[in-house]
């Protein structure tokens, strides 16, 4: 329903995506904005490259502006406020640049700050990010899940609130995976024996033939 043959303009107030990158839910809303203006997304590095792509497929006829803020990668061992001023400057670089709206390809700035954002811009369409535990939760009763993602948006209050929606029903664990967001923004992904240790090493706790799903709660993994 989302992915239209011809998208005249941007009209969503916001759209969910799983920890893929791929979009699952979109809400619209009235007002029109231009079709020239170019859409703005951004992510703490080369993880929201996954969003960019599933828009361009979904919104082949519309404008993008993507920046990987790579400089201050990652994000998931920052401090909030941090994480808070480097959004902050990003989005005002892309308010200069004239977009129509702004996708937060990555789960901890969105963890971080998305409300605060949402305030301080509100002219704007902001799109949040959060790790898919509704569609792991979903195959099924009693279902074992995993969550990885970054430490903060682990320990946020925006992921409590999704996973007390569902831990009474489920059997949920946070797995914080940091070496994987370094690994990536390193450009050693080719590296299979060194990705084989770091997730071996993340998943040593679990047995895994106990365990249903495994979400990547962030758009590096």
């Amino acid at each position: 329903a989302i992915c239209e043959k011809s998208v005249r303009r941007w009209n969503a107030s916001w759209m969910k995506f799983d920890g893929k990158g791929r979009i699952i839910e979109t809400a619209m809303r009235g007002e029109s904005m231009e079709h020239s203006q170019p859409i703005g997304i951004f992510d703490s590095g080369l993880g929201g490259i996954s969003v960019l792509r599933e828009l361009r497929r979904c919104l082949p006829h519309e404008h993008f502006l993507y920046y990987g803020d790579s400089a201050h990668a990652p994000y998931g061992v920052r401090e909030r406020a941090d994480i808070r001023r480097l959004c902050i400057d990003i989005c005002t670089h892309m308010i200069e640049c004239r977009v129509k709206a702004i996708v937060i390809a990555c789960n901890t700035a969105t963890s971080a700050c998305v409300n605060e954002l949402r305030a301080l811009y509100p002219q704007l369409p902001i799109v949040g990010m959060e790790p898919a535990l509704k569609v792991a939760a979903e195959r099924g009763a009693h279902q074992r899940i995993i969550v990885t993602a970054t430490q903060l948006t682990l320990k946020e209050q925006k992921f409590a609130r999704l996973m007390e929606r569902f831990q009474n029903e489920h059997t949920i664990w946070k797995q914080p995976c940091p070496r994987l967001v370094e690994l990536v923004e390193e450009g050693r992904l080719h590296e299979r024996d060194t990705l084989k240790e770091t997730l071996t090493a993340y998943l040593a706790p679990y047995d895994l033939t106990q365990v249903d799903s495994i979400v990547l709660g962030c758009t590096h993994f």
